[in-house]
């Protein structure tokens, strides 16, 4: 039995709309709503979901509990069955224990991961009900049909990794793969879903594609739906034109600089991918370029220590023939170097890459 309460059933024309929005998130035609419907349908009470929290916030919960959306979020709590989320839960105790026991010896449920995996000190940075959290992944990973680590803690370390607790995401520490679980991964499934925190709609996608078609979208190097993350924030950025014009936010209380490109207070969007540009938050109301504040890069792995501090810049540029520069003193040459086809984000980009190196 699931320790949640669900709310009322959803009508058809919710399912309807449900599908017909998760489709459209992953580029995928709306004729196959139809065929959306009826797997959720023929699936209801199921899959079997268990939900970890390690060393979070719980921001990734908050923004799936207050999405702005309920049909969406109806859909998800209506569909699956989750029997496990230590935040969510109405049971605590053994009880709770006694239910995800259950359900990791049935197998086959989905494993939504978040909050980084503390490895210091044998993991006793993070323990829950006597347990370490590095122990239970591994004991709720061994069974699970898909594996879905959500936000940036849980998917390349996070915060949590700039501390001294070696946390590190599922598959990941930063850029580079660890190993910590490849003997109960196998070739299960493992489906990143990074940002800080969690934006709802993207699991709800994930879920609705893998209850529909049985398998899960296209994934980049990071284990990362393409569709998702697959374009660049510079590329898509509202500001794009001021950063080829040279206009650059240098004093926060300069009304004449509203509007202006970001990049020198910080801005992180010329090699961050991800679609909260087009996907938006808190309703779809704005997001943080919007909300006059720098993107952080924190659908990258490189977030949050290679990123930090987050509103000052990090990386000068190189140009041909003259070399590294510091771009506060060139910024009025940019419009000129935008205009003999030098792509002054690639040009960042390789120097970031030199500089990881």
């Amino acid at each position: 039995m699931d320790t949640l309460s669900l709310r009322p059933k959803a009508t058809r024309r919710e399912f309807l709309q449900v599908a017909t929005a998760s489709l459209a998130l992953l580029g995928l035609s709306q004729a196959l709503s139809s065929r959306v419907v009826e797997a959720i349908e023929s699936t209801s009470g199921k899959p079997a979901v268990i939900w970890l929290e390690g060393q979070d916030c719980a921001g990734c919960t908050e923004s799936f509990l207050n999405s702005l959306e309920p049909t969406a979020a109806s859909i998800l709590l209506d569909t699956i069955s989750l029997r496990y989320h230590e935040t969510a839960m109405a049971a605590s105790g053994y009880h709770t224990e006694e239910v995800m026991g259950k359900t990791i010896a049935e197998g086959g449920y989905l494993l939504v991961i978040e909050g980084s995996i503390p490895l210091a000190e044998d993991g006793m940075y993070c323990t829950v009900a006597g347990k370490k959290f590095k122990d239970i992944v591994r004991e709720c990973a061994a069974n699970a049909a898909a594996i879905i680590p959500v936000g940036a803690c849980a998917t390349f370390g996070g915060i949590p990794a700039a501390g001294p607790t070696d946390a590190v995401g599922y598959l990941y520490r930063g850029t580079k793969l660890h190993h910590e679980y490849d003997d109960v991964t196998g070739d299960k499934p493992v489906i990143n879903l990074p940002t800080c925190p969690l934006h709802p709609e993207r699991l709800v996608a994930v879920i609705v594609h893998y209850l529909t078609f049985g398998t899960i979208p296209e994934l980049d190097d990071f284990q990362r739906p393409l569709a998702f993350y697959g374009e660049s924030q510079h590329d898509n950025c509202e500001r794009r034109g001021q950063f080829e014009a040279g206009h650059f936010v240098t004093d926060w209380g300069d009304p004449s600089q509203n509007g202006y490109c970001l990049y020198l207070k910080g801005c992180k969007g010329t090699w961050t991918k991800q679609d909260c540009w087009k996907r938006l938050w808190n309703d779809r109301t704005n997001y943080c370029i919007s909300a006059n504040a720098p993107c952080v890069g924190c659908s990258e792995p490189e977030f949050y220590e290679r990123f930090s501090p987050l509103y000052e810049r990090q990386f000068d540029i190189t140009l041909p023939g003259i070399g590294k520069v510091d771009i506060d003193k060139v910024m009025a040459t940019v419009a000129a170097i935008a205009a003999a086809g030098i792509g002054l984000d690639t040009i960042i980009s390789k120097v970031k890459g030199e500089e990881d190196s």
